[in-house]
């Protein structure tokens, strides 16, 4: 008998997100999936790991579970409590707006994909437009179960991920890009408390994209589903001959 596959489903918007149930909806003729997703939204924590406290598993159905910590503590505790092993997929997602350039830096969906690719699974993040308000969830999931399809039977290269992003309305089909890069400038917000003590709402920014046609950017503006394939790896290597031509002095001046 034949195993199917086992597809771990995880997000950041929180285990009672639309997109997290028509996506798991969707990916369950691929094989066996299992949902384990944050209690509540977890938007923009990035990679965070919780340490300080302890975690708690609960139930919400056969084959849901929710955990009150971040993606990547529902990716750990996924593999080590509910699943008791490794997936043969992690799919995160889907996210409730795009996750674009640098963003997937702030990006909780994109890290519960990148847990999976540091642990040696195939992941993937999978985002859609927010339209004010509005998200074509449906068709987000139809492009990540042709996406995980292929990654199932074909596999991924080693501690690599790839991020989706989906346009609102009709597209042109998948393009497959590179990180836009823009020039961010961040919106703090001032305010008074009653006792006119004064707290801060970081607020979002104004974002000027550098021109790039082969950027994700560009690709989900100009109606193609972007899939940019990322790695955990942040060293700069075109850098590395810089930093070996630094004057840093003998190692006696550091010890």
């Amino acid at each position: 008998m034949v195993q199917m596959p086992r597809i771990l489903v995880t997000n950041d918007d929180g285990v009672s997100s639309d997109g997290i149930q028509v996506l798991a909806e969707a990916l369950a003729p691929l094989g066996e999936v299992t949902i384990v997703a944050p209690l509540q939204e977890a938007s923009a924590i990035s990679h965070s790991l919780t340490l300080r406290r302890p975690l708690r598993i609960e139930t919400v159905r056969p084959g849901v579970f929710t955990v009150d910590g971040t993606p990547t503590d529902c990716v750990n505790l996924a593999i080590s409590h509910v699943l008791q092993g490794k997936p043969d997929l992690v799919v995160s997602g889907i996210n409730k707006g795009w996750n674009l350039g640098d963003d997937v830096t702030y990006s909780g969906t994109v890290a519960g994909a990148l847990e999976g690719a540091l642990l040696g699974i195939a992941s993937m993040a999978i985002s859609t437009r927010n339209n004010r308000g509005r998200f074509e969830f449906l068709t987000a999931a139809r492009a990540a179960v042709l996406v995980a399809e292929s990654v199932l039977t074909q596999g991924l290269p080693a501690l690599t991920l790839l991020n989706v992003n989906v346009p609102f309305g009709s597209n042109k089909g998948f393009r497959t890009t590179v990180q836009a890069k823009r020039n961010h400038v961040s919106a703090v917000s001032e305010r008074f408390d009653p006792r006119k003590k004064p707290y801060y709402w970081i607020e979002e920014g104004k974002n000027h994209w550098q021109p790039d046609d082969r950027s994700d950017y560009q690709a989900v503006r100009d109606g193609y589903i972007s899939i940019t394939p990322l790695h955990p790896d942040m060293t700069a290597h075109d850098v590395l001959p810089y930093v070996d031509s630094l004057s840093l002095g003998s190692p006696s001046e550091v010890g």
